[in-house]
């Protein structure tokens, strides 16, 4: 998968198309000024610089998302754990958990998925 990075700002943005899409430009204009207080000219900056990364299609003033909430969140843990910790999830798990304290049942939970993903590689 590509990486396409959606900065804090956008990301906010992002929510409203990933539950609107596809939307009009005319409607997305409006529920950015009320949800985010964007002036019209700075949603029309951000569906450009969106486009321009593949993030989203503006096409017959219709927006539509290309890409899911969930490639966007794991492209951008990928990304931390990359910068942070060197790519390593061992590490960041490790680093992770001395921080936080799991239930018995996270713990089953979290062996369930590492299970679960170990069969499926």
């Amino acid at each position: 998968m590509n990486r396409i990075k959606i900065f804090d700002s956008e990301y906010r943005f992002m929510n409203i198309v990933w539950s609107h899409s596809p939307i009009s430009s005319t409607e997305l204009v409006r529920l950015a000024n009320e949800e985010l207080g964007w002036k019209k000219s700075t949603t029309y900056t951000v569906i450009r610089r969106l486009c321009e990364r593949g993030a989203i299609k503006n096409e017959n003033a219709t927006v539509t998302a290309l890409v899911s909430r969930e490639e966007v969140m794991r492209s951008e843990t990928e990304e931390h754990i990359d910068k942070i910790y060197d790519g390593s999830l061992k590490l960041f798990f490790t680093s992770f958990l001395q921080k936080e304290k799991l239930s018995p049942d996270e713990i089953e939970e979290l062996k369930k998925i590492i299970e679960q993903h170990g069969k499926e590689s």
